[in-house]
């Protein structure tokens, strides 16, 4: 199998996390304000946001891995645009909506355009566009050798 479906990040507080990832246009099905756990639809590939200790507890209910305070994990998201503007768009929305900019976006070392923030919960995306992106049919990034 090659392929992740679903990508789980625990949250601490589900109603600032969904209020924020609706923000910048993640869609999901759900309305209610503070649901138990949150799946978002993306070409390819679902985002979930579960609660932190249930998530904890989850992996192993006897004993469960410790949560610390947020330091960077080394776990990084991305989301590709196909036009450099949507980068700037996206980084504005982000702002908007409670996130932090932790680099702005910028003209980087491999051609391309990119910028990162954080979550509320302090996971760290990058937002990047190169002119030299192909995407397929599913709006999935083309990565060639």
């Amino acid at each position: 199998m090659n392929r992740i479906n679903l990508i789980a990040i625990g949250v601490k507080n589900m109603e600032k996390a969904l209020a924020f990832y609706k923000g910048i246009g993640f869609k999901c099905y759900d309305d209610s304000p503070n649901p138990p756990i949150v799946f978002f639809d993306n070409q390819g590939t679902k985002l979930e946001l579960f609660p932190l200790n249930e998530l904890a507890q989850d992996i192993n209910a006897k004993n469960p891995p410790a949560i610390t305070n947020q330091c960077f994990s080394g776990i990084t998201f991305a989301i590709n645009t196909k036009e450099k503007e949507e980068v700037d768009e996206l980084m504005a929305l982000v702002k908007e909506n409670g996130g932090e900019i932790a680099k702005t976006p910028e003209t980087v070392s491999w051609g391309g355009y990119s910028g990162y923030f954080q979550d509320p919960d302090g996971y760290y995306w990058e937002v990047a566009y190169a002119d030299s992106w192909k995407f397929d049919k599913d709006n999935m990034l083309v990565i060639e050798p």
